[in-house]
């Protein structure tokens, strides 16, 4: 047990961020693991939505993602899944409206110093 008050608060941290390590992981293999049991569009969409997380958490590499997504792409494609787009909900939604850029106030400018010559 730390006795130095740094080292007993990086205890604390470290206990909390492997907690919520742990509980992404396992997330994310629960996710893939009921793709893999029921191949389908919609738990497809889940466990990459997973894995995504895991890069924004900083928990797992981009590229360890990427490969992990490509070979639950080529399981769906085995099954003859297709993801869904998101265009179509896209479609139906009301446009945003558009707002005006707002303009930023202008400095005025001095007035140039008018030099006079001696002759």
């Amino acid at each position: 047990m730390p006795i130095i008050k740094s080292a007993v608060k990086r205890m604390k941290q470290t206990v909390v961020r492997r907690e919520r390590n742990v509980a992404l992981k396992k997330d994310i293999k629960s996710a893939t693991k009921a793709f893999l049991a029921k191949p389908s569009a919609d738990t497809l969409s889940k466990a990459q939505s997973e894995l995504d997380k895991a890069v924004k958490k900083g928990l797992l590499k981009k590229n360890t993602v990427a490969r992990r997504k490509a070979n639950l792409s080529a399981v769906a494609k085995a099954a003859n899944v297709k993801l869904a787009t998101g265009t179509a909900k896209k479609a139906s939604a009301k446009p945003a409206a558009k707002k005006a850029p707002a303009k930023k106030p202008v400095a005025k400018k001095a007035p140039a110093k008018k030099t006079t010559t001696k002759k």
